[in-house]
């Protein structure tokens, strides 16, 4: 894992050299996560380009995209796919809207890996859609960013991850990565009018990532799927599509 240093995004990393049950590692310069990537400076653009950077998953909800819009790399010819991971059944006033986008860490057991798991339940086609695109060699490097890049971009990683062999662990300490850069994340949405209401009236240590919620989570899935491989499967992933992630993430 590298951190990318960018002026506009501050939760921006390549999940390249992972390792997997095999023994083997994830490449670079194939799966990247990163925050909103709204205030991305010409100079980031030119870091994204020069990492091979050629398709970028927006996991934003439709009136997220709306309200803030899609950022200047809309105006480059970087291939871009909004996938709601969030279309029913929720009020699109800005409150309950935050609430839905960047639920509260601390939110009661159990209740972020609800919030995961919901994310496949309600949004099977967009999450196999995010797993396709990450397997296509034509999309170059792939780029899954939601607001804060924590919890609907963590579980797509996940996923893609797992789906190729990355160790549970390694999948899990790729999730609380983003605890180190948290304070900063809280920041840019403390400075984004949508967001910052909701975002002041939280304490900052309620924003702190807890390993437990994605092992929850993947248990979730072991539970109800038999795995990230049966959850593919029941979405519409493939097996011509899982080999071929695992030749672009893995070589």
């Amino acid at each position: 894992m590298t951190w990318l240093t960018l002026e506009g995004a501050v939760n921006a990393r390549d999940l390249g050299g992972l390792p997997t049950v095999d023994g083997r590692t994830t490449r670079s310069g194939v799966l990247l996560r990163s925050d909103n990537l709204q205030d991305l400076t010409p100079k980031d653009i030119e870091v994204l380009r020069e990492h091979g950077l050629g398709t970028v998953l927006d996991l934003r909800t439709g009136p997220e995209l709306e309200i803030i819009g899609p950022g200047p790399l809309r105006g480059t010819d970087i291939t871009h796919l909004h996938l709601d991971l969030i279309p029913h059944g929720f009020d699109a006033r800005a409150d309950d809207l935050v609430e839905k986008a960047i639920p509260h860490e601390e939110a009661g057991e159990e209740a972020m890996d609800h919030f995961y798991i919901d994310y496949v339940n309600h949004a099977p086609g967009a999450i196999a859609q995010a797993l396709r695109t990450i397997a296509d060699p034509r999309a170059g490097g792939v780029l899954v960013h939601c607001a804060a890049g924590k919890d609907r971009t963590g579980v797509v990683c996940a996923l893609a991850l797992s789906l190729v062999g990355v160790t549970r662990q390694a999948v899990v300490d790729d999730y609380v990565r983003t605890d180190e850069r948290i304070l900063a994340v809280r920041d840019r949405l403390l400075a984004t009018e949508l967001y910052h209401d909701s975002m002041a009236a939280r304490p900052a240590d309620s924003f702190r990532l807890h390993a437990g919620n994605m092992e929850r989570f993947l248990d979730r899935v072991d539970a109800a799927y038999g795995g990230v491989h049966g959850l593919a499967m029941t979405i519409g992933v493939d097996e011509e599509t899982v080999a071929k992630l695992s030749r672009r993430l893995l070589g």
